[in-house]
């Protein structure tokens, strides 16, 4: 479990075999007030929590993986950082875990490889007969259906 204050670790993905560890000095974590409902507390503890990650500027990842998060990233990105706020829970600390539990499912799934590209394919000689075998079947029977013309 990613604990506040401490190295955050991305578990083992396809795009990161040993998995990624970012060090806590690259975490930043502000705390204000969180708005809504919450009783005699909410106006006196800060319990929202914003993250701020950069990972342009992270040290954790390889040159390969740094682009690839920051192509998958990039319309979450301002100014070059990653900006998470957790604000659901009525504990600091709890919103701090949800946070960084967001965060490293993001860095997780930014991690893994593009799919490879679909190579497109035709139908078989035969797929397309039997298609239109099929075809010329429904038709017959619909047509027997049919009450001939009055002329």
């Amino acid at each position: 479990m990613n604990k506040p204050g401490q190295d955050l670790r991305v578990p083992p993905t396809p795009g990161a075999p040993r998995g990624v560890v970012i060090p806590a000095a690259e975490i930043v974590e502000r705390f204000s007030r969180s708005s809504g409902p919450g009783g005699q507390g909410v106006n006196t503890s800060d319990s929202r929590v914003e993250l701020l990650f950069d990972p342009g500027a992270s040290a954790a990842f390889s040159p390969v993986q740094r682009d690839r998060v920051l192509k998958a990233l990039s319309g979450r990105l301002v100014g070059g950082r990653l900006s998470l706020v957790a604000s659901g829970e009525r504990s600091q600390l709890r919103n701090r875990e949800s946070a960084r539990e967001r965060l490293v499912v993001l860095l997780s799934e930014a991690l893994r490889p593009p799919a490879p590209t679909r190579r497109p394919t035709r139908p078989t000689r035969s797929s397309q007969a039997n298609r239109l075998a099929a075809k010329k079947r429904r038709s017959d029977i619909k047509s027997s259906r049919r009450t001939p013309p009055l002329d």
